[in-house]
């Protein structure tokens, strides 16, 4: 079910709404599209042609919308996928850059449509609580593209 939130982000697309949502609904459990809306006649798109898609990954609400080439993703929003082991880690990277993704640094990648992931471990936080062990572990994510959950420890540890 999806969480009732007053925010929903809106995704602007070209003219690839409703694929970029499938491609994301595929990745994630627990996914679904909800609702595809046209645009009517006397409207800014071409009248039938996908204007909004609505749906769901991992139970929160997305919307999609191809409103023309006027806008473009850039690195300044980026969603985050808080993985819970080094499985999933390559999971979702592995996803997220395939046909025609771009690995990135720090465990962030952009994929085929250009929007930005950040794919990280659940810990990673965590270990701000000690600003020694969290300085070592940052240096370590800093000189990574995916990351590497047992590095990141070692670091961390000071081994």
């Amino acid at each position: 079910m999806a969480t009732v939130s007053k925010i929903t982000p809106c995704l602007w697309f070209d003219d690839r709404g409703e694929e970029a949502a499938n491609f994301y609904v595929n990745i994630f459990k627990n996914s679904r599209v909800k609702e595809i809306v046209r645009y009517p006649a006397d409207s800014p798109g071409p009248e039938g042609s996908v204007m909004l898609v609505l749906f769901e990954l991992d139970g929160h609400e997305f919307t999609a919308l191809n409103g023309g080439p006027q806008f473009t993703f850039d690195e300044a929003v980026s969603f985050e996928v808080r993985c819970k082991d080094q499985a999933e880690i390559d999971y979702f990277w592995d996803r997220l850059t395939e046909d025609g993704g771009q690995e990135s640094v720090c465990g962030w990648v952009k994929d085929k449509f250009g929007l930005s992931w950040q794919v990280v471990p659940e810990g990673l936080y965590e270990m701000a609580s000690d600003p020694a062990k969290f300085a070592r572990a940052a240096k370590a994510v800093w000189g990574m593209k995916k990351i590497d959950i047992a590095e990141i420890e070692r670091a961390a540890n000071g081994s």
